[in-house]
């Protein structure tokens, strides 16, 4: 092998590696950005639950209440039903 073809062979693998490094850069940009989407994400997910809860929390409170307030009419109405 003549030293030209050494030459353009050392070239083609540098050139090669440089190329295999902007392709890394670009993967591991994708992945920080991937990860930021998912950080993101889960940031919504437990805003939502926190919301549900309260929802939940809010309705079973109402309907304590309404059995609170309905046991008055219902024994009122047990009574009459009796006589």
């Amino acid at each position: 092998m003549s030293d030209e073809q050494v030459i353009r062979l050392l070239e083609e693998i540098r050139d090669l590696q440089k190329e295999q490094l902007a392709n890394y850069k670009h993967a591991i940009e994708n992945q920080h950005q991937a990860i930021e989407v998912q950080k993101q994400a889960v940031e919504r997910q437990k805003s939502a639950v926190r919301t549900v809860r309260l929802a939940l929390l809010a309705i079973v409170l109402v309907l304590f209440g309404l059995i609170f307030l309905a046991q008055p009419f219902t024994c009122a109405v047990t009574r009459f039903l009796r006589h």
